[in-house]
Formats: structure tokens, sequence, C-alpha cells
């Protein structure tokens, strides 16, 4: 029994060590076969196959340093014998036809190609490792030719469809590459892997063959949503998005759906300014949704804030419009309740009403109900106090304003709702005259978390230290204080008239270009847009080396791209931002809008 155990453990320990010597073979191969050793690295790629002589792999490397040595007639033989002892094992046709093909015969080569293929048999495996060795031979329509016949002989359609779409691709067939990226859908748990694919590979001028097809496979078959979604997608993808909500909407009805997919689309269209597809998704979800459902309330509220943007994005609006909208948001609150639920809302009527209609008695009596609601969350708290401090001032009533923002500073030390309550204190301050306290805590500022409070408190930083340093009276800095709060609280004539007066007093000041700036601010809140343009164009010609030269540059962009669709001044005036103003807090910015303008893809 022991002899037996011992002769057992013999057998053990020289299978582990021929295993061993086998690995060590192999990593001493491949290090030969990567430095350029080929025939050093033949030798021991044929002795590992001649120790096994089923593994495919070692052949091939053996083959592959037979062919960069150039040693054709013995590759020919060994390959031939391998044949003759498996003829049904198909890559070696495929090995014989690369052999025939680097010694010039092209025919030669197709002839064994082909024999590949005529002696494919159904194994999966056999199917995948024939059409892959193809493939990376870049013979795309071989491979192609595999899966296709692979598909008949097992007898199950559309088995390889992934694999064929990629080959496709790969020749540049784009009708085919979307014929089969498209009978994925039929396989797919949902269609997003199929618009990465799709996204990834199709140029703009793709989209139409894809549109065309796409109506093609609804009418054979409309009950697979893929490509419903996928045609809405495609829309999308065009920024056609009132075709897009059409999809939509019949996806919605055909699948009984709770209006996500709208809701969905809504947003997007929203966020891409096109304010009456928006309008007509909010509205088709508040049509047929109850009141009790998901997406009621917020369809509601995105309907409304679509409707005020549609108003007031532009500058032809009316009294009478704003009036319209006003009603519109009572008539919410009428109807669901001032609440905690419809409290964003009473927000969104209170800045409205202070910021458009101009009303902020009213404004600040809706803050102040909404902000004792019990309940609420506590950055909602902190935004209704930081806009009513607002409002206060606006009102005249700079106390109240800074116990509102004094009390936000205390409730969140952290973060940027204290961040927001403490510039807003320190604005006070410079507006009452006390700038060197103000310019210590814009100074302290500059760290914000939030990017925009930070500029935002640089700038106040830099303004105010400059302009200390050259007047020693702080006379003329205290005139434009004035003047910035007046314009603030919308007293836009006062504010005008304080500006000119430090004109008047003190001619070819170092305020000059922060007088023509805030004009121009005034001015575009006044809708006067031709002032505005003078205003700006002025600093940028006459003050290119002052601290508002980009402010005005960036701005004057916006209003050239966004109020009024004039692209190619746009363009121009943020190129100029980001070449000449590279230190620029908007350089990032201006660049990122030039190429979104210029057509690049982001």
């Amino acid at each position: 029994m022991n002899n037996i155990r011992f002769y057992l453990f013999l057998f053990v320990l020289s299978i582990s060590f021929i295993s061993v010597s086998g690995q060590q073979k192999y990593k001493l191969a491949n290090e030969y076969y990567n430095s350029g050793e080929y025939e050093k690295a033949a030798q021991l790629y044929e002795s590992l196959y001649e120790e096994t002589p089923g593994n495919k792999s070692y052949f091939n490397l053996y083959i592959q340093c037979l062919l960069e040595l150039k040693n054709y007639e013995k590759t020919r033989k060994i390959i031939q014998s391998e044949i003759k002892k498996n003829p049904t094992e198909v890559s070696f046709y495929v090995t014989y036809g690369n052999l025939l093909e680097r010694e010039g015969a092209p025919d030669k080569a197709y002839t064994e190609y082909r024999k590949a293929i005529d002696n494919l048999n159904p194994d999966p495996s056999n199917i995948s490792n024939l059409a892959n060795t193809f493939t990376n031979l870049a013979k795309y329509d071989l491979a192609i030719e595999t899966y296709l016949k692979g598909e008949k002989i097992s007898n199950v359609p559309d088995l390889y469809v992934y694999n064929l779409a990629d080959l496709y691709r790969r020749q540049g067939d784009v009708k085919n590459m979307i014929k089969y990226y498209l009978l994925t859908a039929e396989k797919e748990q949902n269609s997003i892997n199929i618009q990465t694919s799709l996204q990834r590979f199709l140029t703009e001028e793709d989209y139409d063959e894809l549109q065309k097809q796409l109506y093609l496979k609804i009418q054979e078959k409309p009950d697979i949503p893929h490509y419903g979604e996928l045609l809405q997608w495609i829309f999308v993808q065009k920024k056609d998005y009132s075709k897009a909500l059409r999809q939509a909407k019949a996806l919605d009805r055909q699948f009984e759906e709770n209006g996500n997919r709208v809701f969905s689309l809504a947003d997007v269209a929203f966020k891409d300014n096109d304010f009456n597809t928006a309008i007509e998704a909010y509205q088709y979800i508040v049509d047929n949704q109850g009141r009790n459902t998901s997406y009621y309330l917020e369809a509601k509220r995105g309907l409304l804030n679509s409707k005020k943007a549609k108003v007031t994005d532009n500058y032809h609006y009316t009294k009478n419009d704003l009036q319209v909208l006003k009603q519109e948001y009572i008539s919410f609150l009428n109807e669901l309740g001032r609440n905690t639920q419809t409290a964003p809302m009473m927000q969104e009527l209170a800045d409205f009403e202070a910021l458009y209609i101009n009303e902020l008695d009213t404004a600040i009596i809706i803050l102040e109900e909404l902000r004792r609601f019990g309940g609420l969350q506590p950055e909602m708290i902190a935004k209704a106090k930081l806009s009513l401090g607002d409002y206060y001032l606006m009102n005249g009533d700079r106390w109240e304003a800074s116990l509102l923002f004094s009390q936000v500073d205390k409730d969140f030390k952290e973060g940027q709702w204290g961040e927001m309550a403490r510039y807003r204190n320190a604005k006070l301050s410079y507006y009452a005259g006390d700038f060197e306290w103000a310019q210590e805590q814009f100074k302290i500022l500059k760290g914000a978390t939030s990017k925009l409070i930070s500029n935002d408190a640089i700038d106040m930083s830099v303004f105010i230290l400059d302009n200390l340093g050259l007047d020693t009276t702080e006379m003329t800095l205290q005139m434009f204080a004035q003047a910035d709060l007046l314009a603030f609280q919308n007293k836009f004539d006062e504010a005008l008239q304080k500006l000119d007066s430090i004109k008047i007093i003190f001619p070819e000041h170092s305020l000059d270009d922060d007088v023509l700036y805030t004009k121009a601010q005034i001015y575009n809140k006044q809708r006067k847009t031709e002032l505005t343009i003078e205003m700006y164009q002025t600093i940028i010609e006459k003050y290119a080396e002052d601290i508002r030269a980009d402010n005005a540059i960036f701005e004057l962009a916006e209003l050239y791209e966004i109020k009024l669709n004039q692209l190619e001044k746009a363009k121009g005036l943020y190129e100029k931002l980001f070449l000449d103003y590279s230190g620029s807090t908007f350089a990032v910015e201006a660049k990122k809008r030039f190429r979104i303008l210029r057509g690049d893809e982001i």
C-alpha cells in the first residue's frame, strides 16, 4: 500500500514539474518573440506544441514565428501536415491562406479561406473562432459570411446580430450596420445600449438612414417599444423636440405609461430653450394625469416655468403678458393650496412679483408667509430669507435685510447658503460706505466653495481696493456705491443721474469704465438694447486694460447670442475674450460657448 502511495506521489510530482516547466518555457518564448528573436521563440513554441498537440495558441505562435522568419516552405509543410491530420479544423485553412497571401498568391489564398467556410460546423465556438480569425486579418466580408452561415447551419436566425453590426461598422457599410443594430433592439432590455453605440458611430447625415429604417421597423413590429424610443431619440439628437414629443406621446398612450417619458422630454426641451414644446409636453401631463399622480405637481410647475421663460426670455413682453402669467401662478396656488408642497411655486411667484412686476410689498408678504410654514427644508427657508433680505433692501429697509442675511449665515456656517448670506452682508457694508470692512469680507469670500460667489467676491475686492487707493476722500466711491444701490432697488432714473454726476464732478476718473458698465446693466434691465450695446462697446474700445473689459465682452456676447440671436457677433466676442483675456474668470466659459457656436461637439 505504501509503495502505491509513493508511486502516485512521484506521478503527481512529475506532472506538476512538467506544468511548471511548460509555463517557464512559454514565458521565455514570449520574451524572445517580443524582442524579435523569432528563431529562438520558434524552437520553444514548436516544443510546446509537440508536448500539447491540441493547443492552437502554441501552433499559431509557432507559425507566426516562421512567417516572421520568412521560412515559407517549412510553414507550408507544417500546415499541410496538420490539415491532413485534421481536415475539419477550419482554422488551418485560414492559416494556410494567410501564408499564400504573403507569397503573393491572393487567388489561391481565397480558395483556402473558402474551404474554411465550407467546412464550418454548427459548433458556436468554431463559428466565433473562425469569424474572429478573419476579423483579425481585416477580412470583414469573410467574417460576415462566416456569421451568416453560422446562423443558417445553427438554424438560429439573428444569432450573431451584435457581431454583424460591428463588422458592417468596420466595413463602413452604414446601411447594414444600422439594420443589424436595430435587430439587437429585440434582444435588449432597453434601448440605451443601442443609442450609445449609434451615437458613437453615426454621423449627422446617417441619422436620416436610421430614421428611414426605424419607420419601417415600427410598421413591421409596432409592439416593440425600443423602435419608437429610438425614433424619439433621433429627433432629440436633431433637436427637433416637437417631433420627439409627438413620438413620446404616442408611446405613452400605446403602452399606457405614467407620463415619465413625456416629462423627461419636457425637461430636455426646456433646458434647450424650446419653450413651446416644453409647454405642450407639461400640458399633456397635466391634462392626462390626475392631481394625485406622481408627475402632476411637477408638470404644473414646469408648465408655469416654461410659460414664464417664454415671456421673459426676450425683450418683447408687455405688462399685460406679465399680468396674465401672474394670474396663472395665483390659479395654481388656489388649486393646490399654499403649503410645503407648493412652497417652491410661492417662492417663484414672489420673485416674479419683485423682479418683473415691481410689487415688492406683495413679494415680501408671500415670502413672510412661506418662511413660517412648519416642516420646510432648511435650504428652502434659507432661500426665502435671502430673497426677503434682497426685497427689504430694495424697499429701503437695510436693517431688516441685514438681520435676515445674518440668520442664514448663522444657520449655515459651512457651504453655499452661508456664503451667499455673507456676500450679501458684505455688499450691504459696501452700499453703506464702509469700504474697508466690506473689502475684508470680500477678500475672505475669495475662497468660497461656490465659483460664482468666489468670482463676484474677487471682483468686488479688487474694485474697492483699486479705487480706495486712488481716492483719498472716498467721495467718488461713495457716490458710485449709492448709484449701485439705487440700481439694485430698480430706481433706474435716480441711479443714472447719480452716475452722470460722478462723470461731471470727477471727469477722467478711474471709475469711468465702472460707470459705463453699471449704465449698461441698467439699460439692459430697461430693455434699451441699443444703449446697452453702446455702453459695452465703449468699454471694449476705450478701456480695454481696465477691470470691466472682460465683463463687458462676455455680457455683450451673451446679449448677441441669447437675446438678439446674432451668433456670428457673439462668436467673435467669445473668441476675443479667451484669446486676449486668457486670465479672465470668463475665459473657460467663453471658449466653451465659442466652440458650441462653431459647431464643435462638446
